[in-house]
């Protein structure tokens, strides 16, 4: 918890004056009344963990920040990956593009 304030409304407060006011997955700004909309999000959920360099926040608008926790309900739902499901992609999109160039 932030020292001297409690709740939401300490850590929030906080999060504004370390970050800028832009949501920090679609990169709208906010500001005025709309700032209402700019929420802090906790990078590992724990709502307890508010250290006060801001190291576990990150400002989201509610639309990301709702689109976050249903990604995170939806992954523990599915539980975790089985080993070959787990496999990286082959697919190389640059293969052959040195010889396309070699001409030019």
């Amino acid at each position: 918890m932030v020292s001297g304030k409690s709740g939401d409304e300490g850590y929030r407060e906080q999060a504004l004056k370390l970050f800028p006011w832009v949501c920090g997955r679609c990169g709208r700004d906010f500001s005025g009344k709309k700032l209402r909309e700019l929420t802090v999000h906790h990078k590992d959920h724990n709502h307890s963990n508010n250290p006060p360099d801001g190291s576990n926040w990150e400002l989201l608008c509610v639309y990301c920040h709702d689109n976050e926790h249903q990604r995170f309900l939806e992954a523990d739902a599915r539980g975790p990956l089985r080993p070959e499901e787990n496999k990286h992609s082959t697919f190389k999109a640059f293969a052959g593009l040195s010889e396309l160039l070699k001409d030019k």
